[in-house]
């Protein structure tokens, strides 16, 4: 296995106290290149004669990585390291959001209006008109992240409390990138019905339910119950968000290799939430040849362990992934590190696509076959073709909240995903460009105008 890239995600600030005389902080930087850390900004704290104190930021790929760097560090002769602190946890440190006031309390009648008594006239007008709770509160604008905490990441069932930072981080995004107003809901049961229940009852503050982290098979029935049970829309992004921007990336991955939707093979590896959804999605985009393949091997009618979902994509042929592998065109990877070999993707079809989404560890390391593939993408932000659900669900949200959808369509879907490959254009389309940064400022307004434009012409907005 190739050694991961370092990255942000495992960034440490090294204080370094160092005789103040030239070519001292040479030796420091080479230790770091030595121990394949990344050096980033470096910082003057401190300076007298004598000596120099320096902040040194620098990437490692792991824990134990970072280990490595500080203790090559420690070994330099005449260097003293006075302190090292993970970048990460300190930014996480007392919590990422916070609920702030959109108006000012200066005086009594601020507070008049905005508290009682004036605020009773408010509460008596949406009792009347329950529409207005739209106009006159947070709900036009408010999102709940919903989460059991029972597959949290690539990590498993951490539980609510171990799910709160993603769900925290979820709510950064919906406000940075959509201008959206989410709060993480970290639900202490796994239990379907009661989930249910709970979504259910605190639905009247939100304008939509965007479920998070929750383990297959309950999360289909979850979606599905929720979907009809409640006046709003309800959107578990593990499936859909993935299964979006997925097919945004192949609609380009498609072009760069001249291929058709219709006649190429693909494999998914990974037969759960989002490689269903996945699944799900392509065949409403044409796709007519999928095998999807779980960690006993492909999905086959033979089989007798199949839930309900894996059951819609059973097939006559049997075997393992790599037998699976033998003549495919496109490889979708949602499952594990390293399942992934050179030997299987050199038996594919001439021309292939391979999409290792694996995180933080993809199927296959991009630098193994990079000679073998037309083209790659996984779901780290240090290769090329990131698939990053962040493409995909604030401007999801940002459509059906601003045109009131009571639910999620497949139109909908299909429609983001053709906006946000839209975005690249022929003259920049090659095989290390297929989707756009999750920086790009026209993604939430395209996916946005996408999703109103699906919702009305399925007859579920609102407005």
């Amino acid at each position: 296995m190739v050694h991961l890239t370092p990255n942000p995600s495992y960034s440490l600030t090294v204080r370094v106290q160092l005789p103040n005389q030239a070519g001292m902080l040479a030796h420091v930087t080479q230790a770091i290149a030595n121990a394949g850390g990344s050096l980033g900004q470096i910082d003057l704290i401190e300076q007298t004669l004598k000596t120099l104190v320096r902040d040194l930021t620098i990437d490692a790929s792991s824990s134990e990585h970072a280990g490595e760097i500080v203790e090559a560090i420690k070994q330099l002769d005449e260097i003293k390291v006075l302190s090292v602190s993970d970048r990460t946890f300190n930014l996480h440190k007392g919590g990422k959001i916070a609920i702030q006031s959109k108006i000012p309390l200066k005086n009594q009648g601020d507070l008049a209006m905005a508290y009682t008594p004036g605020v009773g006239r408010i509460c008596t007008a949406i009792a009347e008109n329950p529409n207005l709770v739209y106009d006159l509160t947070i709900k036009s604008n408010t999102v709940a992240i919903v989460t059991d905490g029972s597959a949290v990441l690539g990590l498993g069932n951490l539980g609510p409390a171990g799910a709160l930072p993603v769900m925290e981080g979820k709510a950064m995004l919906f406000r940075e990138f959509a201008g959206i107003d989410a709060f993480p809901i970290c639900l202490a049961t796994q239990a379907t019905d009661a989930i249910v229940e709970t979504v259910k009852n605190i639905a009247p503050v939100f304008g939509g339910v965007n479920l998070e982290d929750i383990s297959a098979p309950r999360c289909f029935e979850i979606e599905q119950r929720l979907q009809q049970e409640l006046d709003i829309p309800v959107f578990h992004d593990d499936q859909h968000g993935t299964a979006i921007v997925s097919l945004a990336a192949l609609y380009n991955a498609l072009k760069l290799v001249k291929k058709d939707m219709g006649d190429v093979r693909i494999v998914i590896n990974g037969a759960g939430a989002a490689g269903v959804a996945i699944a799900r999605l392509l065949r409403k985009a044409g796709a007519r040849s999928i095998v999807l393949c779980d960690s006993k091997g492909i999905l086959s009618h033979q089989r007798t362990d199949l839930t309900e979902q894996k059951q819609e994509f059973a097939v006559e042929q049997s075997g393992t992934l790599a037998e699976a592998m033998v003549g495919s065109d496109i490889f979708l990877g949602v499952s594990v590190p390293g399942v992934l070999t050179p030997e299987m993707v050199r038996t594919m079809a001439k021309d292939p696509i391979v999409f290792a989404m694996a995180n933080p560890i993809p199927e296959i390391q991009p630098e193994l076959v990079a000679d073998d593939v037309a083209v790659m993408a996984t779901g780290r932000s240090d290769y090329p073709n990131q698939i990053n659900n962040v493409l995909a669900f604030p401007g999801i949200f940002r459509g059906a909240l601003d045109c009131r959808a009571s639910r999620m369509t497949t139109s909908m879907f299909l429609e983001a995903a053709g906006a946000i490959a839209s975005l690249v254009n022929a003259t920049d389309l090659d095989s290390e460009h297929i989707i756009p940064s999750v920086f790009d400022e026209r993604v939430v307004t395209a996916v946005s105008a996408a999703v109103q434009r699906a919702a009305r012409n399925d007859g579920v907005a609102g407005r």
